[in-house]
This record gives C-alpha cells, structure tokens and sequence, in this order.
C-alpha cells in the first residue's frame, strides 16, 4: 500500500545510487522503498533503464516510477545531452576533491547537466507527497565527484529548507547517505550490503560495454581498485594509471 513507503530513491542505476538503494532495503526493507528513475534524453538512457529495472529486480523493490524529462535535452549545453558535444577522456585529475564554489566553479566539466539534481528531485518530492514517505534519498558525492555543483552538502542544506517551505506539511527530507565518503568507501559498503554491482551502468558514452575512459568510468575503476574489490562490468579500455 501507499502509506506502508517510507523512503523514495533516486535510482539512476549507476554504482552510488545502487548502494543508497541497497542501504535502504537493508534498512527498512524492500516493502517500505520507492524507486525513482528519471530519463532525461542523456546519451545511454536506454542502458540506464534497464540497470534501474534488473536493480530493483534483485533487490525486491516493487513501487517503481519512471518519469521521462524532456527540458533537459532540449536545453543541452552539457554532452551527454547534446551529440554534437563529445564526451572527454578522463584526466588524473577526476577524483579529486573540490571544496570551494570557486574551486568547483573553475572545474565544472562538460558532462555536467545544468541544474539536472533538482529535476530530479522535484518529482521525487512530489511522490514522496502522494505515498506519505518522508525520505528522499540521492546518491550524491562531493569529495570525490568530477566538480559538479550539484554535489555539494550546501545544495541539498537548501533544498531541504525549500522543501519544508513548499510542501503540505514540510516534513520531508533529501537523505545523502553517500556525500561525504569517497569512492572507495562506497564500494565497500556496497559490498556490505551486498549491492548488485554487476546490474549497474556508469559509462556516460557507450550501453554495449562500458567504453573505460570516460570521467565516470574512470572514477569508478579507479574506485574498485582502491577498495580491493573486482569491478564485475566489462570495459572496452582501460585508461594507464
């Protein structure tokens, strides 16, 4: 029933937001999650849908909402909405931390989707209103994300005040379980938990096989290597450490 959720996730079907889902079935139990999956015209939509749906297969998740976006692709201005934009190779530089506005500002890559986060946050809150969860979790991660502003503790700080100020009863909250710890960290919870890393999807350019020297290829290679765990997707390349 409706009433018996109690947490709704942002489930992209990448590696972060895989480990919050999985955190919070082992928490509250797969009755009491929501699933989210916002497609907004990125270029491997189709291949994030599917990690999203064999997710929330494995881990019993049966409130699902799928919610295709379409102002996202049509403004553009970052590449993996936009085709003509092509999507870097990674630099040694991904990973590291960002801890200023200016310091980020100044390192906002091209695969950045302006404002994307509150799109999908919006619609999370507006279901999270209709089931009566009083959760929001996102798998957002600041010391370790490739500079994107969306990712910072202060921006979630905000949205929740507007979300205590714009909702019916102001008692919903963006839980982000995942924000301060590094990649690596990551990893080991998800194994912890027993997160299905081998459904998910985090290559921004290809949905055959995970093309290995994009920024979030490398960022999770780099990842699963520092936490001694097997990567279990397969890459088409390997970028040199």
């Amino acid at each position: 029933m409706a009433d018996s959720i109690q947490i709704v996730v942002n489930l992209s079907g990448g590696m972060d937001s895989t480990v919050c889902a999985s955190l919070a079935v082992h928490d509250k139990g797969p009755a009491h999650v929501a699933a989210l999956h916002v497609t907004y015209g990125q270029r491997t939509a189709a291949r994030e849908q599917r990690a999203f749906t064999e997710v929330c297969d494995r881990l019993g998740i049966a409130r699902r909402l799928v919610v295709a976006n379409q102002a996202l692709s049509q403004i553009g201005g970052s590449a993996l909405t936009d085709s003509s934009l092509e999507v870097p190779v990674a630099g040694p530089q991904i990973g590291t931390s960002l801890s200023t506005p200016a310091a980020t500002a100044a390192h906002v890559p091209i695969t950045y989707v302006p404002f994307r986060n509150a799109h999908f946050l919006s619609v999370a809150v507006s279901w999270a209103e209709v089931l009566g969860a009083s959760e929001i979790c996102i798998g957002a991660v600041a010391q370790d994300s490739s500079g994107y502003p969306d990712c910072r503790p202060q921006y979630y700080q905000a949205f929740n005040r507007l979300i205590q100020a714009g909702t019916r009863e102001g008692k919903i909250r963006i839980y982000t379980p995942l924000i301060a710890l590094s990649k690596a960290e990551i990893v080991r919870i998800g194994v912890e938990v027993n997160a299905p890393f081998e459904l998910t999807w985090s290559c921004y350019s290809r949905e055959d096989a995970a093309c290995g020297v994009c920024e979030s290829c490398a960022l999770r290679m780099r990842a699963f290597a520092a936490a001694g765990v097997n990567d279990p997707i397969p890459y088409v390349a390997r970028l040199s450490e």
